[in-house]
């Protein structure tokens, strides 16, 4: 049975370009807000095969969309290792801080695959449960952005703790980075091993990155997790998404190894058709603002990413995750657009 999802990323541009879209299944859909209610919190939900299987599963049955992606968090990792982590309504995630020596001390890599079984049961239990035309992404936040909460202690608007630290305890920083390359490996290889078909690595804050650490901070830790997942799976594709980059963008795919890259608003889809298309398969990128106003405003903005990116290697995606106040017709709409554009 043909995946076009799977077909687009290995460079194969089939009828129609397949399409799903990131923080499919969330809080803008009200049978994802019931099963919320039923955990008692955020990590509950995500270490709950049953639940987040069935979370999984939602917008697939709603939309008809070609990949599931795998329902859990990037901040897994650091509650893996060791480090304190907890989610507040209305807040985000809050962790105990990492400081330095003594901090790094505590957090154990080795710990990974044990505590996350759940995870791995969950991506057993989608697996049963998608057809065979849908493929199912697993995934895992980059070293980077990852960082950020452990030193930052939550969500951060201008990234002074982390960015001070490494550039003062550069061989501390570098530590952190290691640890966080070990256990994400580790962690997207065990996924495979539990039926992921393909992997995308979010490098959320990549933008925050200055230029003169940008191969080191972001290029090389993503380039050892995927020298080391293709070491041990080389036929399952990599979606890189290193958003605000800019035209470091080229740089990023050549020096990381990435099949595939998630494109953010900030390029255009001629752009990305001329400079990036022909590097490599294309996702995105319609910015999810679009789609929570709808009409025809997100109609004419979706068919003009179909119309320039759709010849070549491309998944239709938004350029980052759906907003919590979205209404899920229009995300229906949007899928229906793209499942019947036609090349003019």
């Amino acid at each position: 049975m043909t995946n076009l999802f799977l077909d687009a990323l290995s460079g194969v541009a089939g009828p129609r370009p397949p399409f799903w879209f990131m923080r499919q299944a969330g809080r803008y859909l009200p049978e994802y807000r019931e099963i919320r209610e039923q955990a008692s919190g955020f990590l509950d939900l995500c270490y709950s095969p049953e639940r987040a299987a069935r979370v999984t599963l939602q917008p697939i049955e709603r939309f008809h969309a070609d990949a599931a992606i795998l329902f859990s968090d990037i901040l897994v990792i650091p509650d893996a290792i060791g480090q304190e982590v907890g989610f507040v309504e209305g807040t985000g995630p809050v962790l105990t801080p990492v400081t330095g020596g003594a901090d790094l001390a505590k957090l154990d890599p080795v710990r990974t695959l044990d505590h996350l079984a759940p995870v791995f049961e969950t991506v057993r239990q989608v697996r049963a449960g998608l057809p065979d035309d849908v493929a199912l992404i697993g995934f895992c936040g980059a070293p980077w952005t990852v960082a950020t909460y452990m030193v930052e202690g939550g969500s951060s608007r201008d990234f002074s703790a982390i960015k001070s630290w490494a550039v003062r305890e550069r061989a501390e920083f570098a530590v952190l980075m290691d640890i966080l390359v070990e256990s994400t490996t580790d962690y997207l290889i065990a996924q495979i091993e539990a039926g992921a078909q393909a992997l995308q690595v979010f490098d959320t804050w990549a933008g925050a990155v200055p230029a003169n650490d940008f191969d080191s901070w972001v290029i090389a830790p993503t380039a050892l997790i995927v020298d080391g997942v293709k070491s041990a799976r080389p036929d399952v594709p990599i979606i890189g998404f290193a958003r605000g980059i800019g035209d470091r963008l080229e740089a990023y795919i050549r020096g990381t190894g990435v099949d595939a890259v998630g494109l953010d608003a900030a390029i255009t889809p001629a752009e990305a058709a001329a400079k990036i298309q022909p590097i490599c398969p294309v996702q995105g990128n319609l910015d999810p603002a679009y789609l929570m106003v709808g009409g025809a405003e997100m109609e004419e903005a979706a068919k003009e990413i179909l119309d320039t990116l759709a010849g070549g290697p491309f998944v239709f995606n938004l350029a980052h995750g759906i907003h919590k106040d979205t209404p899920p017709a229009h995300v229906e709409r949007l899928a229906e657009i793209v499942r019947r554009w036609v090349a003019s």
